[in-house]
């Protein structure tokens, strides 16, 4: 029974994907299938029109194989080494320095909304005593 529940989970997620390229292809919108999909799923998820437990056994099975999922995509680069060739450092430079940024602006934000909330409950707190 736990493995009909789990492809059912994840066959519900994949009608996310079907949908979402559906919706792509129709109204011929820039945008990937996949993220459309995404975007409905969260916003039924968001709206609670579609619980979190519903998808929960599904989506964790995904996330535990989600690397063998990018295998693909990487021996598929194999094809393309031609367009790297020469390009090798620049390539690396630009991840590095891109990895970095990427972890700097999170670090910025994650704080600003730490102090946020830690100002917001010390109002709470003083207001609660009438101060």
């Amino acid at each position: 029974m736990k493995y009909i529940l789990l492809i059912i989970q994840v066959g519900i997620l994949y009608l996310f994907y079907f949908v979402g390229n559906l919706v792509q292809e129709l109204l011929t919108i820039p945008i990937p299938g996949s993220i459309i999909g995404m975007l409905l799923l969260f916003l039924l998820l968001s709206t609670g029109l579609m619980k979190e437990k519903w998808l929960a056994s599904g989506s964790q099975f995904l996330i535990t194989y989600l690397s063998l999922l990018f295998v693909p995509a990487t021996v598929g680069l194999i094809d393309y080494l031609p367009i790297f060739k020469g390009k090798g450092i620049i390539t690396v430079v630009i991840t590095l320095v891109s990895t970095y940024l990427v972890m700097f602006v999170s670090g910025i934000i994650g704080q600003v909304i730490a102090k946020g909330k830690e100002h917001k409950q010390q109002k709470g707190f003083e207001g609660g005593f009438g101060a």
